[in-house]
């Protein structure tokens, strides 16, 4: 069977004399791990035990990561197979998780326990870009009631990404010298990359080094979305073919280096990163990223004492990013083709301090206390070039200030063996602040001069309070139900902007929707209420088979969702028309709303048992569906995902591993009218995937949309990937992001 599939070569795509050795390859390798089985240690599929995760948790497989790795260089596409989880489109590496319908900040998500900030009025930099997916050690979510202890100026879950642990060399053993070299290709995309990382330690040192690379250039749809021309008027020899997605290029670097010391109850460790994007081009935003340096400074402390554990962590992070139109996008402009692009820069800094301890009480009592702070600071400017972008610098958001002071506590009791129970508190304080702004020229002095007349000064009390139970009838089955009230107060982007003027709108935008949006000073923070419950049923082991349902119900009050702006501006796009056009890109302001939002998660899997010819088989899969709500306006949310499943059917055969994906959406009929959202079709798609490893070398290969289904993601957002993007209409409304077409995909990992 796979040797057929792979004799089809798709028209357009690589030849497909260049795919038969991978063809030949994907055929033989089960036969040739057929041949050692004899030889091998046999490789058993298991499933998490039940109650080994903390109460509410979830942690995404070992193997999962591993063969991700292949097929993606963005880091958010490791959590696609956990429940309750789909992606955002946005730049190649740096789609934004979505967690029961809510996304971006309003989760809570940390790499290496740092909380990262988006310095960007798209936010191109989440903070899942700023580590690669070769160096991934662990994946956590908390997808229901987040326990506090882990919460925080959010309103949905917590995703926990961290690096390897470092490894120390074994009690007389001496040293540790150990690394590995990866590497891969995709087809699609002519997508490449590299990565190593090395390890020198001792018994109580540790070193390690982690760097990679990876490049893509544009994508391909599985057939014509639009018109093929060149990218834009002024750029006749940038020529897109019909389904060629234009500016979802992208080139990434990344470095880290840890350095761990130890005792036997202590544990320090610093790391340092740094990332350099020359470049990242958005198909769902008017402008690009053209650099993104970031320097990262990392500094925590474990130590085990007689009455629990102690962690401590510093961080420091400062990015700068630069925006402009890439090579698929117009980038001169005015009547007479002589303005040069719109620069776009920002500058953002981030430091925070961690302090927490779990302190046993007693045998049957946890008590896990804690403190944080985070100090943040923002410059957004945008240079003068020429035209009506001239003689001043535009200050989008000026000497922008957003800091954060938390204290918590959190009681764990273990009734008896059957009964778990945890309940937490979490207060917190938000102020933030903008320093005067000014625009391009006296068009926007009237606009510019009411903001800077304004009190710009915002403090915010916010609480949270968590209370969840575990119960455990038995060893095949164990139940979680909770009850948490959220707070997240609005970043600066909702908060601070301040020009109605078209093209200064269309630079904001945190949804990949081809609007524009304007910021409200007046915004509250959102608080959340939400019910959640878990059921999972299983064999005693865990590892055979196992069922976990998921249903939950969250209302928001003070959601911030957008309204049609209305302004008196000299440059001001808030016109009657704007107020009730149903079709076509309109102009948008944060404003504070009632939302809800229900669902359930379905996931489970079976071990379809053992032969000695064909190896072991699992069964797996996960149903997803969630529902929002604007109960101020009657409108649905924005980019909620519809009902939506995936399948998967592996095999392990000595060192073979191999699985065959199924993953199947339905049609997107609810769309937010405010924002002239689009509908999308139903789809099903098919991907294979397959490893073999060796005692020191890992083949992973596959293929991404076998069939090469032509399909629009739901959270693809609204193309604007060429032409004229910086004009309003010059770019036609109504036509998404289409999914990535056929590709095959295959990376080798080194171990020395």
């Amino acid at each position: 069977m796979t040797s057929h599939i792979c004799t089809r070569a798709h028209h357009g795509r690589a030849p497909t004399l260049s795919l038969r050795p991978l063809c030949a390859l994907l055929a033989a390798l089960p036969f040739a791990a057929l041949a050692q089985d004899a030889a091998l240690q046999t490789i058993t599929v298991k499933a998490p035990k039940a109650a080994v995760q903390p109460v509410g948790a979830a942690a995404a497989d070992a193997e999962a990561l591993q063969s991700g790795r292949a097929s993606s260089s963005d880091t958010a596409s490791l959590l696609r197979n956990l429940p309750g989880v789909s992606l955002f489109g946005a730049g190649g590496v740096s789609s934004l998780p979505s967690v029961h319908g809510l996304s971006d900040d309003r989760l809570r998500i940390q790499v290496d326990g740092m909380d990262l900030v988006s310095s960007c009025g798209n936010h191109m930099n989440p903070p899942l870009s700023y580590i690669d997916p070769t160096r991934v050690g662990s994946v956590r979510l908390f997808a229901g009631v987040t326990p506090v202890s882990v919460g925080g100026d959010s309103i949905g879950a917590t995703i926990q990404v961290d690096s390897p642990a470092p490894e120390f060399a074994a009690p007389g053993q001496g040293r540790l010298l150990k690394g590995q070299a990866g590497t891969f290709y995709r087809s699609n995309g002519n997508g490449m990359g590299a990565n190593l990382s090395a390890t020198y330690a001792t018994e109580q040192m540790s070193l390690r080094y982690d760097g990679s690379t990876a490049q893509s250039d544009n994508y391909k749809a599985a057939r014509d979305f639009k018109a093929a021309g060149p990218a834009a008027s002024n750029k006749p020899t940038q020529w897109l073919g019909g389904d060629e997605v234009g500016s979802s290029s992208y080139k990434t670097r990344n470095h880290s280096l840890a350095y761990a010391l130890r005792s036997d109850e202590h544990l320090v460790e610093m790391r340092l990163g740094l990332q350099d994007i020359p470049y990242q081009n958005y198909p769902n935003q008017r402008m690009d990223m053209t650099g993104n340096d970031s320097h990262q400074f990392n500094l925590r402390y474990q130590g085990q004492y007689a009455w629990g554990q102690l962690q401590a962590r510093a961080y420091h992070e400062k990015t700068r990013h630069s925006m402009n139109f890439g090579e698929d996008k117009q980038f001169w402009y005015g009547p007479a083709g002589n303005v040069p692009g719109m620069p776009m820069d920002t500058e953002g800094k981030t430091t925070g301090l961690q302090v927490k301890g779990d302190i046993a009480l007693s045998t049957r009592d946890t008590l896990r206390v804690g403190a944080e702070l985070q100090n943040y600071r923002l410059d957004d400017w945008w240079l003068p070039s020429g035209g009506g972008m001239a003689p001043n610098t535009f200050w989008n958001i000026r000497e922008g200030q957003r800091d954060r002071a938390d204290v918590y506590g959190e009681w764990e009791a273990r009734w008896t063996p059957q009964w778990l129970s945890q309940i937490g508190l979490r207060s917190s304080h938000v102020r933030s602040n903008s320093g005067a702004v000014q625009g391009y020229n006296a068009n926007y002095n009237m606009e510019a001069n009411a903001f800077n007349a304004r009190d710009r000064k915002r403090s915010d009390s916010n609480v949270d309070m968590t209370a969840l139970a575990r119960y455990t009838p038995s060893a095949n089955a164990s139940y979680e139900f909770g009850f948490a009230h959220k707070t997240r107060s609005p970043n600066l982007y909702e908060r601070y902007t301040w020009s109605t003027g078209g093209m200064a709108m269309r630079m904001i935008n945190l949804a990949g929707d081809g609007n524009g949006y304007v910021g409200n000073m007046d915004l509250k923070p959102e608080t959340a209420n939400t019910l959640s419950a878990t059921a999972d049923w299983h064999d005693a082991t865990g590892e055979q088979w196992g069922v976990r349902f998921t249903p939950y119900l969250t209302y928001v009050n003070n959601y911030i969702d957008a309204r049609r702006c209305s302004g008196s501006g000299a440059m001001s796009a808030c016109t009657p028309a704007n107020q009730t056009a149903t079709t076509g890109f309109v102009y948008l302001q944060f404003a504070n709303q009632d939302a809800r939002l229900h669902g359930f998660d379905l996931s489970g899997f079976t071990d379809l048992g053992r032969t000695a010819n064909w190896g072991q088989f699992a069964l797996s899969g996960v149903v997803s569906y969630v529902h929002g709500t604007n109960r101020t306006t009657g409108d649905k949310l924005y980019g909620t995902m519809p009902l939506n499943a995936r399948a998967a059917l592996s095999q392990r055969l000595g060192a073979w591993t191999g699985t065959a994906e199924l993953v199947m959406v339905t049609a997107k009929t609810r769309v937010s009218a405010v924002r002239n959202e689009l509908p999308t079709a139903g789809y099903g798609l098919v991907n294979l995937r397959g490893s073999y490893e060796w005692k020191q070398v890992r083949l992973d290969f596959g293929i991404d949309n076998l069939f090469d289904r032509f399909y629009n993601h739901p959270q693809g957002g609204a193309y604007v990937g060429q032409g004229q993007t910086m004009a309003g209409t010059a770019v036609p409304w109504g036509v998404r992001v289409p999914g990535m077409g056929r590709s095959f995909n295959v990376g080798v990992t080194v171990k020395f």
